[in-house]
C-alpha cells in the first residue's frame, strides 16, 4: 500500500513537471516567433524602401540620359549650321555639358543598382523569416523541438541577409 501511493505521487509530480516544461517550451516558441515576425516586418519595410529608391534613381538616370541626348542634338545642329559665328564655341560648350551630364547619369545608375542589390538581400531575409515563422507554428502544433531549432537556424540565416542588406 505505501509504495502504491508513492508511485502515484511520483507519476503526478512527473506529469506536472512535464506539463510545466511544455508550457515553458511553448512560451519560448511564442516569444521567438514574435521576434522573428518583428524582424520580418522591419526587413520588409526597408526592402520596400530600397526598391522605391532604386526606381527613383533609375528615373533620374533616364532623365539625365535624355538631357545628354538633347545636348548632343544641339551640338549636331550647331555643327551643321556652317555660317554661325559662334559655331565652334557653342559646339564645344554642348560637348562639355554632355560629359558632365553623362557623369551624373552614371552616378544615378550606380545608385539604382546599389539600392536594387540591397532590396534583393532584404527580400531574401524576409523570405527566410516567413519560413521560420511557419516552421515555428508547425513545431508547436506537432510538439517537435527539432523543427523549432531549424526555424532558429533559418532566422540566423535571415539575420545574415538582413545585416548584409543594411551595409
Amino acid at each position: 500500500m505505501p509504495t502504491e501511493g508513492l508511485t502515484e505521487q511520483i507519476n503526478d509530480q512527473a506529469e506536472k513537471e512535464k506539463t510545466a516544461e511544455e508550457k515553458k517550451w511553448s512560451f519560448y516558441i511564442a516569444i521567438s516567433t514574435a521576434l522573428i515576425a518583428v524582424l520580418a516586418a522591419i526587413s520588409s519595410l526597408i526592402a520596400g524602401h530600397h526598391s522605391n529608391e532604386a526606381l527613383i534613381e533609375q528615373i533620374r538616370a533616364s532623365d539625365q540620359w535624355a538631357f545628354y541626348q538633347a545636348k548632343g542634338i544641339k551640338a549636331d545642329i550647331v555643327a551643321l549650321n556652317g555660317n554661325s559665328y559662334f559655331k565652334d564655341s557653342m559646339e564645344k560648350k554642348y560637348k562639355v555639358q554632355q560629359q558632365d551630364i553623362k557623369k551624373e547619369a552614371e552616378i544615378f545608375q550606380r545608385s539604382s543598382e546599389i539600392h536594387l542589390q540591397k532590396h534583393i538581400l532584404l527580400a531574401k531575409s524576409v523570405t527566410l523569416f516567413q519560413i521560420a515563422i511557419a516552421i515555428s507554428a508547425i513545431s508547436i502544433l506537432s510538439k517537435k523541438r527539432v523543427l523549432w531549432y531549424f526555424a532558429i537556424l533559418l532566422t540566423i540565416a535571415g539575420i545574415v541577409f538582413f545585416i548584409s542588406g543594411l551595409v
